[in-house]
């Protein structure tokens, strides 16, 4: 199985996942970030009660995507950036130790834009959902 940073141009701090579950190239990919509690966002959001922001568990779940297009041949060479995200619902902090489970279903893709849907979890409870749109670019 192919590690993420085989395939995205991400890395650390900004490498939200860590672990690759399931890839269907230009389908699906379910994954995992395990939150170790060391991470410098924790300090400040929130002193006293860490919580993961909700932007970094929707780019989470974009990354992920990003790797279900860039594992399909058709896109070597191509960089998938933000084009919009819409009905992001977050749904349970997530917290210092836990691992976000990630899933990202591909709707349509064409050379130049896509979409998708994903979701991430803890413990089999929804903690964000949301719709992506992404553009293609050159690398």
């Amino acid at each position: 199985m192919l590690r993420p940073k085989d395939v995205l141009p991400h890395r650390p701090p900004f490498l939200f996942v860590d672990e690759l579950l399931e890839l269907e190239p230009g389908q699906s990919a379910r994954g995992r970030w395990h939150l170790t509690g060391e991470e410098a966002f924790f300090g400040g959001h929130f002193p006293g009660r860490p919580t993961l922001p909700g932007v970094l568990m929707v780019e989470s779940l974009a990354q992920l995507g990003g790797i279900a297009v860039l594992a399909d041949g058709r896109f070597a060479g191509r960089l998938p950036l933000f084009g919009g995200i819409d009905r992001a619902r977050f749904r349970r902090q997530v917290t210092p130790g836990e691992v976000l489970d990630l899933e990202v279903a591909l709707g349509r893709l064409s050379p130049r834009a896509g979409t998708g849907r994903g979701r991430a979890t803890v413990n089999g409870q929804l903690a964000c959902e949301a719709d992506l749109l992404f553009v293609i670019v050159d690398a």
